[in-house]
């Protein structure tokens, strides 16, 4: 047979598929003229299987960040400070190398973050003694922008275990300070109020099975960069382990003095993580705060109702419930602490949409409801901002 016979009814087989829709048809001339070099095209993996674009990434060395931009109509002085202005919140940099043991010798890794924007001021070491690190006057920039080092850490990982060394974010919680890492645009009051945002010293991860891990470390106090508020030093650590196929507990707790915030003092936060469904999760979190020396003494419970539509589109619902003090002093939309001290409860309940165009770009509308019965005040508003990751 021909080379121009072949090719003439490989054309016709693969043309009479197509009209009559028997893909089959045309899979045969391919099996029955195996001499010939035609293959089928393999379709590629979608390019976002890759996941998002980053500056620079290897096996284990990453360079990124994002840039977060956002509109909020009213301040609940939780992040959200800067009301009716399209404010940059975080300017966003990091360099990471991953430590990776390898055939069991150790690995060495690093982190150093850096953010600008209106979140700096709230992500400063203020527990620090003013002046050093980066709680000075040269972080701080006009219209409540300014500079921050959130990060900047040594990590040491053996086969099961890693410690991270330096100043680095908290364990405690379940919203987080970085954007592209919570599914709101607002934060909870809780995370505000009860949780520190970060700690110096050194935190050990263990993982002594396949469900459950094990957080073991020393911190200088909450929220302090290479300095010691007072006689700062507390424990931190906790667990989190599988209850079942689709439930996760994590409990994370501080002991000891937390410097600036005072001392014989205790938290924790307790999460549950619920896969109710492959797209719908189900997360409660409890927080208490108590700290002796200054009476201050605070619990929240926080759930999260967050639902997959698609790949590019998810709905969830927040509503919290947290009991403050007078102490802690949070009283936003111009409401007044009662004269007499005590407690007094806080709610609010928040619904948004995650919009997700690419995986390099978050889109976040929310409508927040806040209300105090014990301080008077009720606000509704509405916020949305953009992430664009690189």
């Amino acid at each position: 047979m021909s080379r121009l016979t072949t090719q003439i009814k490989l054309a016709l087989g693969v043309a009479g598929a197509i009209l009559v829709g028997n893909t089959a048809s045309a899979q045969e001339y391919f099996d029955y003229y195996p001499e010939q070099a035609y293959q089928q095209p393999v379709e590629a993996a979608p390019a976002e299987d890759a996941g998002p674009w980053s500056l620079f990434k290897n096996e284990n060395f990453t360079i990124g960040g994002w840039f977060q931009g956002g509109y909020h109509s009213e301040s609940n002085d939780l992040f959200n400070n800067q009301p009716d202005n399209f404010n940059l919140h975080q300017a966003y940099f990091y360099a990471e190398k991953v430590a990776e043991s390898r055939d069991g010798r150790l690995g060495y890794g690093f982190r150093v973050d850096g953010i600008y924007g209106i979140d700096a001021g709230d992500t400063q070491s203020f527990g620090n003694n003013f002046g050093t690190f980066d709680f000075a006057d040269s972080f701080n920039r006009g219209g409540g922008n300014g500079w921050a080092i959130p990060q900047l850490y040594g990590e040491v990982a053996g086969e099961d275990w890693s410690v991270k060394i330096g100043h680095f974010y908290t364990l405690v919680g379940y919203e987080v300070v970085t954007a592209p890492d919570n599914f709101f645009y607002s934060h909870a009051i809780t995370q505000y109020n009860s949780e520190p945002f970060t700690h110096t010293g050194a935190v050990g991860t263990f993982n002594v099975s396949d469900d459950t891990t094990i957080y073991a470390g020393w911190t200088a106090g909450w929220d302090t960069g290479f300095d010691q508020f007072g006689s700062g030093s507390n424990f931190l650590g906790g667990f989190s382990t599988s209850l079942s196929d689709r439930t996760v507990l994590t409990y994370i707790t501080t002991i000891g003095d937390f410097g600036a915030r005072g001392s014989d003092a205790y938290g924790h936060s307790v999460v549950f993580d619920t896969a109710v469904t492959d797209r719908f999760n189900w997360v409660v979190q409890s927080d208490l705060l108590r700290v002796d020396s200054t009476g201050e003494d605070n619990v929240g419970i926080n759930q999260y109702f967050l639902y997959d539509i698609n790949d590019r589109l998810a709905a969830g619902v927040r509503m919290e419930w947290w009991k403050g003090d007078s102490l802690t002093g949070y009283a936003p939309h111009g409401g007044v602490l009662p004269a007499g001290g005590g407690s007094h409860s806080y709610y609010d309940v928040t619904v948004g949409l995650n919009i997700k165009p690419s995986q390099n770009l978050i889109i976040r509308p929310e409508y927040r409801y806040d209300w105090s019965p014990a301080l008077g005040y009720e606000e509704g508003y509405v916020g949305v901002d953009v992430i664009a990751l690189f």
